[in-house]
């Protein structure tokens, strides 16, 4: 099984506590070990976290910074962890923009976790679903590859994505009903989920319920 979740609301959750948004990110930072965590007991073949979007370049530059040194450090603690749990770990986004120490973090914990076998963690950074697509269709062109041979197949091997399974829930937190340029291909026949919980509010036991929800659900894939 493939979940997919968009970690919305930590800056709403941090205003409603009365606390400075930066707090908010760092407690959505603990969730994401937690919910990590609860998918390698629970043996999910893989784990897409949206992390920072590509428009999320908008944000104010303390934000930006913070955000960064929250992935670092989650980089930083994360190789043992990885290791430990026999987490493969992956990223998908553009890497232009990223700092090189960042890149050079991701690189390594890539190659140490390529071989595990275990949950595929794949966290999104510096991602939008239509500039993949855009960067698709360049490596399309680049390869000369002709008109007749393009399909969903061709189109799918040279997505960021390429060689993972589409996603089979999409959990979105903070009440917000749209995809906001996430996995727009993946997602096709993607189940969705949405809770009105902010994602530091995200618990064990909702995610307990979006699975057994899930499990409810027929899915068709355009059949009857």
């Amino acid at each position: 099984m493939h979940i997919a979740i968009i970690m919305d609301g930590n800056g709403r959750w941090a205003n409603r506590q009365g606390l400075p948004r930066h707090e908010g990110h760092q407690a959505g930072a603990v969730r994401v070990q937690e919910i990590v965590e609860e998918c390698v007991r629970r043996n999910i073949e893989q784990l897409t976290l949206y992390c920072f979007s590509s428009e999320n370049w908008k944000r104010p530059k303390p934000e930006l910074d913070l955000l960064m040194n929250l992935f670092r450090a989650y980089l930083k603690k994360g190789r043992d962890n990885h290791l430990k749990n026999d987490v493969r770990f992956s990223v998908i986004g553009r890497r232009a923009g990223i700092a090189g120490d960042i890149l050079a973090a991701i690189d390594e914990l890539e190659t140490l976790t390529k071989n595990n076998k275990g949950l595929r963690l794949c966290l999104a950074v510096n991602y939008g679903s239509r500039g993949e697509i855009v960067d698709a269709v360049k490596k399309i062109v680049e390869n000369k590859i002709p008109g007749d041979q393009i399909d969903e197949q061709c189109i799918a091997d040279h997505l960021y994505t390429a060689g993972m399974s589409d996603p089979d829930l999409l959990i979105r937190t903070a009440g917000e009903q749209r995809l906001s340029n996430y996995l727009l291909w993946q997602l096709s026949y993607a189940e969705i989920w949405v809770t009105e919980k902010c994602w530091p509010d995200f618990d064990v036991a909702l995610f307990d319920q979006a699975l057994q929800d899930f499990a409810q659900r027929k899915r068709k894939f355009g059949g009857l």
